[in-house]
């Protein structure tokens, strides 16, 4: 017989157990007999006897305290580092604005940021935000929120970064705060978020005139896990069912077909399909398909975001370092000018031409493929003044078109603000060579542009009385793209007011200057 010690080494299974029981609130005389009774041994025949327990346990209490007091007083140094950062980076970019909150302790909690590009950006390209939560475990377990806008060439732009201590209604309406006061009290048109109660309410307390949107492609990425188990083999059937369903264009039509798929696949009392079905009017496209959304919707949007995230968070481990890296690659974004695309015509038709002077690259390629699938479609006129277009192979049901203004039941310039084929089709036939000034959003358009005037604010930043000027003709810019009638008025009143200032005899231009001087 060997020592008795020899018979007292916990196995790593064992340990596992012990700990789990342990966590669970068990005594350790009673995690004892659990595992006597699990090993089916008579008591004291376990090789390690109950004071061997008690020490185990007791070991790595202290080793588990130990190492959360490290990591709290680590995160909470990191914390006020990157406070600092935040702080260094406001002394040097006076645009660049930051705010975090405490606890109850006085200790940091939630830390929001942006940048002066992303405030210059989101005067052009605020009507739609998307506010992603999908990295879920940044350093410290923290949430990090990002706002992105999309340019006019399709390109994501990065408007703001929060890192929140946990996923509350109460933590996301701070955040919420924080980047409306960031982007100067202005509330984008619409907002897209993943499908999540606590974001939801703060939206709508928060921004009580903001549309919100779910994105359906983050529902969708989900159904295989909520619904693979209990439907098994017609997992496959449910999921092209319900992607139909999704979009489907009329809310009548949307209620009888989700009806029919709780009832087909028995999944009236599932907790994901009673969730979707509560915030229904948030999701599918016959609930939305009125709400502004820019192309931001898009599985190559959104793929672009991911793209834009991933670069930055794949080898940071410190708060700091992913600071720093996220400003380096906002920079870097705002700073480059994507190469002008060269886009060939294709259907000689001279709306097409007079489209492609006029959108960026990225709006005209999606607006010619409308144009060019527009001549699939015929045409029947209606007593009323209105048209019926059907696809030839009957892919698409009857659309009904008003003609003046343009109008389709499809809504696709609603919420995209691109024509879409059906309407291009009516005003081919109608002899349009040009497209009316009103079709083309200043968001899509190529003179759209704020990089070049962001540069040169930054240039003569330091003058106060250029950024008062700066401030004004941004507000004023703010104010006017909220609508086609606010900018068609502005356009013609500052191009009235330019052209006078240009009549200006130089002498009263230098002294202008002069009294700007003194």
């Amino acid at each position: 017989m060997g020592s008795p010690n020899a018979y007292r080494k916990i196995q790593e299974a064992d340990q596992e157990r012990i700990l789990l029981l342990s966590k669970a609130g068990f005594p350790v005389n009673r995690i004892v007999k659990v595992l006597e009774l699990e090993k089916g041994v008579q008591p004291g025949q376990l090789p390690f006897i109950e004071k061997d327990v008690r020490n185990f346990v007791r070991t790595c209490k202290k080793t588990i305290q130990e190492n959360d007091t490290l990591l709290t007083e680590k995160r909470e140094n990191d914390t006020l580092e990157f406070l600092e950062a935040c702080k260094a980076m406001a002394e040097k970019d006076f645009e660049f604005v930051y705010d975090y909150s405490t606890d109850e302790n006085g200790k940091v909690e939630n830390i929001a940021w942006s940048y002066g590009q992303s405030v210059c950006a989101y005067t052009m390209f605020g009507d739609v935000v998307f506010f992603d939560t999908a990295y879920h475990s940044i350093t410290y377990g923290l949430l990090l929120g990002t706002w992105f806008g999309m340019d006019n060439h399709g390109k994501p732009i990065l408007l703001g970064c929060v890192l929140l201590q946990d996923e509350t209604s109460r933590s996301f309406a701070w955040a919420f705060q924080s980047f409306h006061r960031f982007m100067r009290g202005r509330q984008p048109q619409t907002i897209v978020t993943d499908m999540d109660t606590a974001i939801i309410h703060a939206v709508a307390n928060e921004l009580p005139n903001t549309k919100h949107v779910i994105c359906l492609w983050h529902i969708i990425s989900k159904l295989s896990s909520w619904f693979t188990v209990p439907l098994g083999l017609h997992y496959g059937d449910f999921r092209s069912e319900f992607e139909a369903t999704c979009f489907l264009e009329r809310i009548e039509e949307f209620e009888h077909q989700w009806n029919h798929l709780v009832t087909q696949y028995e999944l009236g009392s599932d907790k994901h399909m009673v969730l979707l079905y509560t915030y229904r009017e948030y999701w599918p496209f016959c609930y939305i398909n009125n709400y502004f959304l820019a192309r931001m919707v898009t599985k190559e949007f959104l793929k672009s975001m991911s793209t834009f995230l991933k670069k930055i968070l794949s080898s940071q481990s410190c708060l700091q370092g992913f600071f720093e890296e996220i400003a380096t690659a906002v920079s870097i974004d705002y700073q480059k000018n994507d190469d002008i695309q060269y886009t060939y015509i294709k259907t000689c038709m001279p709306v097409e031409e007079h489209a492609r002077s006029i959108l960026t690259p990225y709006a005209f390629s999606v607006l010619q493929n409308e144009l060019v699938l527009s001549m699939q479609y015929e045409i029947t006129d209606m007593p009323d003044g209105s048209y019926h277009l059907r696809h030839y192979k009957g892919l698409d049901k009857a659309l009904v078109i008003r003609a003046e203004p343009i109008q389709c039941s499809c809504k696709a310039f609603d919420y995209s603000g691109i024509l879409c084929r059906h309407c291009l089709r009516i005003l081919v036939l109608k002899n349009c060579f040009q497209l009316p000034e009103t079709y083309f959003l200043p968001r899509w358009r190529s003179d759209s542009n704020f990089y070049s005037v962001d540069n040169q604010n930054q240039q003569t930043g330091t003058d106060e009385r250029v950024q008062a000027f700066h401030t004004l003709s941004t507000s004023l810019l703010s104010e006017s793209i909220m609508t086609r009638e606010r900018f068609n008025y502005v356009r013609r009143e500052l191009s009235g007011l330019l052209e006078n200032v240009r009549n200006m005899p130089a002498i009263i231009e230098a002294a202008v200057l002069g009294s700007l001087a003194g």
